[in-house]
């Protein structure tokens, strides 16, 4: 075997440069099970092969996400805090439970967005898309994150959460101070972050007491009334659900949406080909995600001793699935350097998989598919004009502005 370089994958600056393409497939190559050493920790195994973080989510029972064992980031959440702060006043959203209790949660929030519930919002999706594309000036550059990247999803979420669509900037400004653990624009000092907190706390506050005195079928009523062991749930796993809900509402289809322009911004071919034959859509979203993989990775930590790739893992290692690394698999997909909007066998990872599967993932790719069949009647091409500026986390792939140039059709 080739000696590998050795890079520290845990490093968010890393990826602020670009997802190290050439580094994960060598891993795939040559050490799909790798040990990755920390500087502030003990270490992890890196998996990067599709086969093995299929195999690692579907068994939980080995394989832990729950806050107490570590949780589900390179990180211990039960040291550090689910944010990254430190902080007591939040508690465990259901990403960081095992089953039973996890189950639990998947079943009490799913009929938030089951079809029967959401009805028609595609059409109220389509209706936001329109009104969202209408605005953006064609044959100029312009950011696309603020124009539509952002606020399509969170526009969304506000009616899931049944509040006022105008408190999506301010969502805005939360999400990405709960994400950007570690980028300066996004969390300039602790204090800046201590009165984020405090104000989304706040809001928290006010919808949990709403919802317990007047509870609807939103998903913010569904998360204030549930009961655990016949007791109500505390405001502060309210709390850390919202904290969970609101991110994973809004980044996954938030940066797939981004990352794509670009990807259709470089395959033109690609772009003309949806622009003839809107059925490909069905295709395209799920590319779409697999391509973007828009979550870097999550983490699980082994509750006994075992072997994965012929390597022995302790019970107490902290097990890393590079979701960014499996969707690019040459075992799992025919071609997956390229962006292919009509690729047929496509079991990508990118909203995770087994009983963490992205509760969302339907209706994210609703969001794509729809937000992508208005471009093409207005746009014939996309140019993208100067390369954007990428989150500093080593969990999202997110983009922080999209310069480009919608050319008119």
């Amino acid at each position: 075997m080739a000696t590998l370089p050795q890079i520290d994958l845990k490093d968010s600056c890393l990826y602020e440069a670009g997802v190290p393409w050439d580094h994960f497939a060598r891993l795939r190559r040559d050490d799909p099970v790798h040990w990755s050493a920390e500087t502030d920790g003990a270490g992890f195994w890196s998996l990067t092969r599709h086969a093995d973080i299929v195999a690692v989510s579907k068994n939980p029972a080995l394989f832990s996400s729950a806050y107490e064992n570590g949780g589900h980031r390179i990180f211990n959440e039960n040291e550090v805090g689910v944010i990254g702060a430190g902080e007591s006043a939040i508690g465990h959203a259901f990403i960081s439970r095992d089953p039973p209790t996890h189950t639990q949660y998947r079943k009490h929030v799913m009929p938030a967005v089951s079809p029967a519930r959401l009805g028609d919002i595609e059409a109220r999706i389509r209706d936001r898309a329109e009104r969202l594309i209408a605005e953006i000036p064609l044959g100029q550059p312009v950011d696309l994150v603020p124009l539509l990247s952002a606020p399509l999803p969170l526009l969304t979420l506000c009616e899931l959460l049944g509040i006022d669509p105008d408190m999506w900037r301010q969502l805005y400004h939360w999400t990405n101070a709960f994400v950007g653990e570690e980028d300066p624009d996004f969390r300039q000092s602790p204090e800046a972050m201590a009165k984020t907190l405090e104000s989304f706390i706040g809001f928290a506050g006010e919808l949990f007491q709403a919802r317990r005195a007047q509870p609807s079928h939103d998903i913010a009523s569904l998360l204030a009334n549930m009961e655990r062991g016949g007791e109500p749930v505390p405001f502060r796993d309210f709390l850390g659900n919202m904290i969970l809900v609101l991110v994973g509402a809004n980044e996954t289809t938030r940066n797939s949406l981004s990352h794509t322009v670009r990807a259709f911004s470089e395959n033109p071919e690609q772009w003309q080909r949806l622009r003839d034959d809107r059925s490909l859509l069905k295709t395209a979203a799920p590319e779409m995600v697999r391509w973007a993989s828009p979550v870097l990775h999550m983490r699980r930590t082994a509750m006994e001793d075992t072997e994965l790739g012929g390597k022995r893992i302790a019970k107490g290692d902290k097990v890393v699935l590079w979701y960014v690394s499996g969707n690019r698999d040459e075992s799992a997909f025919d071609g997956p350097e390229r962006f292919d909007i009509a690729r047929k066998v496509n079991p990508h990872v990118g909203f995770g998989f087994g009983q963490h599967v992205c509760v969302g993932s339907r209706l994210a790719e609703m969001q794509l598919r729809v937000a992508f069949d208005i471009l093409a009647d207005r746009v014939a091409s996309f140019d993208v004009v100067a390369a954007p500026r990428r989150f500093r986390s080593n969990f999202l792939n997110g983009l922080k502005n999209l310069d480009v140039v919608l050319n008119p059709a």
